[in-house]
């Protein structure tokens, strides 16, 4: 794949040689993202253990579960990382740190999943699987935040996560 990008950087360099929008160009969107990529990653990593755990593991052990752990307490750390970049990108772009945006609402929705389960996990009282069960719907609800607002009617033409040229 690397290899297919570097051939069309190299012979048709003008697909890639468009000025992005002003929204775009400051200098915190980048580590915005890329902050969030790395979250995601480690969610999405944290939601395959769960999987793992829930569907093909007999008995799960406190090793598995400190696992889990571990991948949400740094990607919610991530996640908070890029949300104060992401405010500080839309203060320099819009004017204000937050503006109720769909993909923001479901950004804020989903730190909040992951947040609770990172205090139902010190509750010892709540079984392991509901735990579980609740990392891969904080998963799902990542997933509406990162693809599905996009196809909300609320996101369409009046959200600010929208950068159509049209």
């Amino acid at each position: 794949m690397a290899t297919v990008f570097i051939c069309i950087n190299v012979f048709k360099p003008e697909l890639h040689s468009k000025t992005l929008m002003p929204a775009l160009q400051s200098p915190w969107f980048a580590p915005h993202v890329i902050v969030y990529m790395f979250a995601y990653a480690l969610l999405g990593a944290s939601a395959l253990m769960a999987a793992y755990l829930l569907f093909f593991k007999r008995k799960t052990t406190a090793t598995e579960l400190d696992i889990c752990d571990n991948l949400v307490g740094v990607g919610l750390s991530l996640m908070t990382v890029g949300m104060l970049f992401g405010a500080l990108w839309a203060k320099e772009a819009w004017g204000h740190y937050w503006s109720w945006d769909p993909k923001e609402t479901w950004a804020a929705v989903t730190w909040f999943a992951y947040l609770a389960y990172i205090h139902m996990r010190r509750i010892s009282t709540i079984p392991k699987r509901w735990l579980l069960v609740w990392l891969i719907v904080s998963f799902l609800l990542l997933q509406m935040c990162w693809w599905g607002i996009n196809y909300l009617p609320a996101a369409q033409g009046a959200s600010i996560h929208t950068y159509n040229m049209n």
